[in-house]
């Protein structure tokens, strides 16, 4: 069996939680490639070291001193090489990042070394081969993940290398310029390497105990999710569920890799299991709740508008040439509502119904704002009747107001528009009914 095990910051932001991470990884044979992040906090008002990367380099890209933070820098990395009795230096490699900042070698170069560096210290400790990501993960010229080159280069580099620490978050274009993936971009390159290796299991290595039915910072204690499909928590990762970033599925679900997303600091806890398909029952109706709030309704009133041929099409148009994303876009007979961000919105807004009156000249255009939206998941809802209903009878009873629906054709989710004062009542009011009650 082959693993790939990806550890994020927290799991590694000490001496003494590299030692946990050895620990797991030497405890099962089959933990042969290593991926990790740059170190995260150690305390809750701690700053990451990505954090410290990014306010040093803008220090240094203004042409001021910015020795002292750089110095900062430094001291976590040869706290943690100290705390592990490490006989290694990074030295040269620092001279080579301070050259890069005085250089204006650019933020995702800045960002890098921190995966860059905690790379090299992490395959010291282990004894494993280091590759560079720069080697092996590849962007086009235009900013884009190139996935045929880097499954091409990373599966010769990695041939005949029996274990191998590869550093997260970054690769490199074309032009030798280093590109980051988004925040969280390591989850990314974990997968990558697993689909490269054509490993087993991809283990994600965090500080929790995988996914959980809702927000623990509004649910009490929410009961956990054991098993998980791909759509699933792609639905659960769009609205706001950030155990793993949501572009991490991709790589390994071309190949049905499943994921296991573990906890550093209680390794014996099951976790999430991420897969393609599963028979496997789930213990409740629905896998599980999510939400985001920041959305703005634009709601479009006009007689006859079903037989009005391209309706929909020129409504859009409004709002792809002023670059904004719909979320949702339920409609009826003479009604249409375009759901979107906000803070998308509100720059653009009267460019937006100026567009509108242009394209489809409506009778009317009412704007409602600070709308929340909770995604209720689950592979269950299709063959469980009467989902729906329960939902909005426990909304209900709870003096939630529904502003919208909107349920996809797969039956896998249902998405519920409520105002942001009521989200929260709303999430406890979905979760006592299904997972609490178990209706």
């Amino acid at each position: 069996m082959v693993k790939v095990v990806k550890f994020g910051g927290s799991s590694l932001a000490s001496a003494e939680q590299f030692k946990k991470v050895a620990d797991i990884i030497h405890a099962e044979d089959s933990r042969r490639f290593v991926v990790p992040s740059a170190p995260g906090k150690r305390f809750s008002a701690d700053t990451k070291v990505t954090d410290m990367l990014y306010t040093c380099y803008d220090v240094a890209a203004k042409g001021k001193d910015f020795d002292d933070k750089f110095n900062e820098i430094k001291k976590r990395y040869y706290e943690i090489i100290e705390g592990l009795g490490l006989d290694i230096s990074l030295e040269k490699d620092f001279e080579a990042i301070k050259a890069g900042f005085i250089g204006k070698a650019g933020r995702d170069f800045a960002a890098s070394r921190g995966e860059f560096l905690n790379g090299k210290v992490l395959a010291a400790y282990l004894g494993y081969e280091f590759i560079d990501a720069a080697e092996v993960i590849h962007f086009n010229d235009n900013g884009t993940f190139d996935a045929a080159l880097t499954d091409t280069a990373m599966k010769e580099r990695l041939n005949g290398i029996e274990r191998a620490v590869i550093p997260g978050f970054y690769g490199v274009m074309p032009n030798d310029t280093i590109k980051t993936f988004s925040r969280g971009g390591s989850d990314i390159t974990g997968s990558i390497v697993a689909a490269a290796v054509s490993a087993d299991l991809y283990e994600n290595w965090t500080d929790v105990s995988g996914f959980l039915i809702a927000d623990p910072r509004i649910i009490d204690d929410p009961a956990p999710i054991r098993t998980i499909t791909y759509k699933e928590l792609r639905e659960l990762s769009y609205m706001g569920a950030t155990v793993l970033h949501e572009d991490a599925i991709f790589p390994v679900r071309k190949v049905g890799i499943p994921i296991n997303i573990k906890n550093t600091n209680a390794p014996e806890d099951p976790g999430t299991m991420i897969v393609e398909s599963t028979s496997q029952k789930p213990e409740f109706t629905i896998t599980g709740i999510a939400g985001k709030k920041g959305f703005t309704v634009i709601n479009i009133e006009k007689e006859l508008m079903n037989a009005e041929l391209g309706f929909g099409r020129k409504v859009l148009e409004v709002f792809e040439k002023n670059e904004i994303n719909f979320e949702h876009m339920p409609s009826g007979i003479d009604t249409m509502s375009v759901i979107v961000s906000q803070a998308e919105f509100e720059p653009k807004e009267q460019e937006v119904l100026a567009g509108l009156h242009r394209n489809v000249k409506p009778d009317v255009i009412d704007i409602e704002t600070d709308l929340a939206l909770i995604a209720v998941v689950g592979r269950a809802m299709k063959s469980n009747r009467g989902t729906a209903g329960r939902i909005f009878a426990a909304l209900a009873h709870s003096n939630v107001n529904v502003k919208m629906i909107d349920q996809g054709s797969s039956e896998l989710n249902i998405i519920i528009g409520v105002s942001e004062a009521e989200f929260a009542p709303a999430l406890k009011a979905i979760y006592d009914i299904f997972v609490t009650a178990k209706l």
